[in-house]
C-alpha cells in the first residue's frame, strides 16, 4: 500500500470517527452554554471534571476542541489570540458588553459563590431565642412542658447550635413576668381613654368556674374600635349576685377604669341582673327596680318619728349586737356601671321560648311537631351512626347539622341545611335517606313548612349575626336592627301560609323583650349618631324626637362643661360663664350640619367635634356579650382535659397573653 493510500485511509478513519462523535453528541441532551455571549465563536460540547469542552466554530470545517475551566473562559481568549487574531477585537467587544449588562441587571442580587449556613447569617442571642420560644408557647396554646420534649429541644438546637432550651418552670415564670408587663402596658393604654365598655360572663370547665371580662373602646383619633381581655379569674363558691359584683368591682379597680365604664353587657342570668340592680348605677335609662323598697319605707318611718315617740321609746331600751348591725349589707359595698342585657341572648329567647307560644294554634302545632319530630329522628341518626352519616352524604352530598340548645341560630341552621338539600338535590334525596335509615318520610306539606319556617326565621338569624359582631358593631345598631326586623316579619306575615302564628309569637316576643329599649332616648340617640343610620331607619317622628332631644340636651351640657373648663381664673367670669351662648349655638349647628351631610362613613364625625364626642360616649358599648363568649372559646383550647390540673393563675396568664398580643 502506498503512502498516499495510507493517508487517505487514515483521513477516512478520522473523518468517520469524527462523524461518529458528532452523531453521538447529537444524541445527547442539549447543554446550556456557560457563556451565552460567546456562542458566536464557541459551541459547548460537554463537561469533564471541572471544565467545559468547547468546539471552536472559527476553525470549521476542521473540528477543534478546547477545554475551558468553569470559572473563567481565559483559554478561549488565548485560542482567539493565537489562531484567529483578526477576531480578537470582536471577542473583546462581546466580553465587555456582557460584563456591563451583568453589572447593571444583577448588581448586588448576584448569588454568593458559596452558600452560607443558617446560623452563619446572623448571630442570635440566647435572650432572643427565649423570647421566640415564649411566643411559640403562648400563641400556639401549647403546655409549658413542651419545651422539655426531646423533639422540641432537637429542633431548637438544630436551628441554633449551642443554645440552651428553657425548662418548664422557666417558661411559667416568663409567662408570669410577661403577663405583668402586658397588664402594665394595657393599664397605660386605658388611662388615655375616656369612655370604655365591658362585657362579662361566667364559664365552667373541669369542675372549675371562671368569670371573664373584656374591654372595648374607640381610638379618639382614628375612630377605630379596640378591645382587650381584662381577666378570666376563678370563681369559688356559689355564683351569687354579691360574689359576681365583688369580682367585677375588683377587676374594674385593678385596671383603674371603674369611673370610665359607660355600660357593661351581660347575659340575662338572674344573678347578673340582680347584681347590677343592687349595685349598679340607677338612672332613667336602665329603669332599675327599687332596692329594698319595703325596708326603705320602714327605715324612713323610723327616722321620721317625732320627739315624743323618741322619748317614749327611750324608756324601754333594747340592747342589740352592734356587730350584727355592721355586718348588714347596705348595698354600698360595691359600685358597678350601667347594665345592658345581651341583645343576642334576648333574640335567642325570642326564637326559642317565645316561638313556642305559636303552638297555641292547633294547625301550626300539629304540622310543626310532626315535622320537627321527623327532623329530630334524622339528626339523631346522623350523629350516632357513621353508617347513617355515609348514607346521608351519598344522597345529599352534604352532612346534616344538628341543633345545639346552647348555640344561637343552631335550629335555624339545621333547618336551612335540610331546605338546601331539598332545593339542590330534590325531594327524592331526603326520601331515599329516610328509606335507608328506616325513619318516617316527609310529606309535601311538611317540606313546604320547613321552607317557610326557614324563610320566616331568616331575618331573626341575620339580625342576631349582625348584633354579635365586635369590630364594626356599636350600641347604635341595636334599635335600627330590631326595628327593621319587626318590619320584615310584618311583611312576611302577608304571604305566610303556615307560619302566621309563629310570626305573631315572634313579634310579641320582640315587643316584650325589646319594648323598653326601642323607646329608650339614649339608645335612639346612639342610633342617630351612627352615620350609617342617622334618621333614615324609622319614619316614626316621635321616636326620632326622643333621640334628637336627648342629643341636644347633652350637647348643651357638653358646651357648658367646655366653657367652665376653659374659663378664666377669676370667680366673676366663672359665675357669669353660663351667659355665654356661643358654644351651645355651635353644637346645635354641628348637629344640623351632621344630619344634613350626605356622607355615611365614620370619618364624617371628625368634622363635628361635639357630635363626635357624644357619639363615642353612646356607641362605645356593645349590644351583645359575644366578645366574652369568644374569650371562653380560646380558654377552652388552653384548659383542655389533659391540662385540667393547670393552676388557675397560670391559665389566666397564658390566656391573656394570647388575646392581648398587641400589648407585650
Amino acid at each position: 500500500m502506498s503512502v498516499a493510500e495510507t493517508q487517505e485511509n487514515s483521513s477516512e478513519v478520522s473523518q468517520l470517527s469524527t462523524s461518529e462523535e458528532v452523531g453521538s453528541q447529537e444524541d445527547q441532551p442539549t447543554l446550556v452554554h456557560p457563556w451565552p455571549y460567546l456562542e458566536e465563536f464557541f459551541e459547548m460540547v460537554g463537561c469533564k471534571n471541572n471544565s467545559f469542552r468547547m468546539r471552536c466554530k472559527l476553525c470549521a470545517p476542521k473540528y477543534h476542541e478546547l477545554m475551558a475551566f468553569k470559572n473563567s473562559p481565559s483559554n478561549l481568549k488565548k485560542h482567539i489570540e493565537k489562531k484567529h487574531p483578526t477576531r480578537l477585537e470582536r471577542y473583546t467587544q462581546l466580553t465587555s458588553a456582557s460584563l456591563k449588562r451583568k453589572s447593571s441587571t444583577e448588581g448586588s442580587l448576584a448569588p454568593p459563590s458559596k452558600q452560607t449556613k443558617l446560623w452563619e447569617t446572623q448571630r442570635v442571642s440566647q435572650a432572643s431565642v427565649d423570647k421566640v420560644v415564649l411566643k411559640f408557647v403562648v400563641q400556639g396554646l401549647h403546655p409549658p412542658h413542651i419545651v422539655q420534649q426531646q423533639g422540641f429541644i432537637d429542633l431548637v438546637q438544630h436551628l441554633r447550635p449551642n443554645t440552651n432550651v428553657m425548662t418548664r418552670n422557666t417558661i411559667v415564670n416568663k409567662v408570669t413576668k410577661a403577663s405583668i408587663e402586658m397588664k402594665r402596658k394595657l393599664k397605660a393604654a386605658l388611662s388615655e381613654i375616656e369612655f370604655i365598655a365591658t362585657t362579662t360572663d361566667c364559664w365552667t370547665a373541669h369542675r372549675r368556674s371562671f368569670i371573664g371580662v373584656t374591654a372595648h373602646w374607640f381610638n379618639p383619633q382614628t375612630l377605630q374600635r379596640s378591645c382587650a381581655a381584662l381577666a378570666c379569674k376563678q370563681l369559688k363558691g356559689s355564683h351569687t349576685f354579691s360574689a359576681l359584683a365583688g369580682a367585677l368591682n375588683d377587676i374594674h379597680t385593678e385596671f383603674n377604669i371603674r369611673e370610665k365604664i359607660v355600660r357593661t353587657t351581660t347575659d340575662n342570668g338572674s344573678n347578673f341582673l340582680k347584681a347590677f340592680r343592687i349595685y349598679g348605677q340607677t338612672d332613667e335609662n336602665n329603669n332599675p327596680e327599687p332596692v329594698g323598697e319595703s325596708d326603705g319605707e320602714e327605715d324612713d318611718g323610723g327616722q321620721n318619728d317625732d320627739d315624743d315617740d323618741e322619748e317614749e321609746s327611750f324608756e324601754g331600751v333594747e340592747f342589740v349586737d352592734a356587730g350584727a348591725l355592721l355586718d348588714e349589707d347596705d348595698y354600698l359595698e360595691y359600685q358597678l356601671p350601667k347594665h345592658h342585657r345581651c341583645a343576642c341572648h334576648l333574640l335567642n329567647l325570642v326564637s326559642t321560648v317565645d316561638a313556642l307560644k305559636a303552638e297555641v294554634n292547633p294547625l301550626y302545632k300539629r304540622v310543626s311537631r310532626s315535622t320537627f319530630a321527623k327532623c329530630s329522628s334524622l339528626w339523631n341518626k346522623s350523629s350516632r351512626s357513621t353508617t347513617a352519616s355515609e348514607v346521608i352524604e351519598d344522597h345529599c352530598k352534604v352532612q346534616l347539622l344538628r341543633p345545639v340548645a346552647t348555640r344561637w341560630n343552631s335550629l335555624f341552621s339545621a333547618v336551612e341545611r335540610m331546605v338546601r338539600i331539598t332545593r339542590e338535590q330534590g325531594e327524592g334525596a331526603l326520601a331515599a335517606v329516610c328509606s335507608e335509615l328506616d325513619t318516617p318520610k316527609f310529606t309535601p306539606v311538611e317540606l313546604a313548612f320547613l321552607a317557610e319556617y326557614a324563610n320566616t326565621m331568616s331575618p331573626v338569624a341575620k339580625a342576631l349575626d349582625v348584633l354579635q359582631g365586635e369590630t364594626s358593631v356599636q350600641m347604635g345598631w341595636l334599635v335600627p336592627t330590631i326595628t327593621l326586623l319587626k318590619t320584615k316579619l310584618q311583611q312576611l306575615n302577608v304571604a305566610s301560609k303556615f307560619c302566621e302564628p309563629l310570626i305573631a309569637a315572634l313579634l310579641s316576643g320582640l315587643e316584650k323583650r325589646f319594648g323598653e329599649m326601642l323607646t329608650d332616648p339614649e339608645l335612639i340617640a346612639a342610633a342617630i349618631l351612627v352615620p350609617k343610620f342617622k334618621t333614615c331607619w324609622t319614619s316614626d317622628e316621635n321616636i326620632l324626637k326622643l333621640g334628637l332631644d336627648y342629643i341636644r340636651s347633652h350637647l348643651d351640657c357638653q358646651a357648658e362643661n367646655h366653657i367652665s373648663d376653659h374659663s378664666q381664673s377669676s370667680e366673676e367670669e366663672d359665675f357669669f360663664s353660663s351667659l355665654k351662648k356661643t358654644s351651645p349655638l355651635e353644637t346645635t349647628q354641628q348637629l344640623d350640619a351632621y344630619l344634613g351631610c350626605p356622607r355615611d362613613t365614620v370619618e364624617v364625625l371628625k368634622s363635628f367635634p361635639a357630635v363626635c364626642q357624644l357619639s363615642i360616649k353612646l356607641n362605645t358599648a356593645l349590644p351583645a356579650s359575644a366578645a366574652c363568649e369568644r374569650l371562653f372559646t380560646v380558654a377552652g383550647l388552653i384548659f383542655r382535659p389533659k391540662r385540667a390540673c393547670t393552676a388557675s393563675k397560670n391559665f389566666e396568664n397564658q390566656l391573656l397573653l394570647r388575646l392581648n398580643k398587641a400589648y407585650w
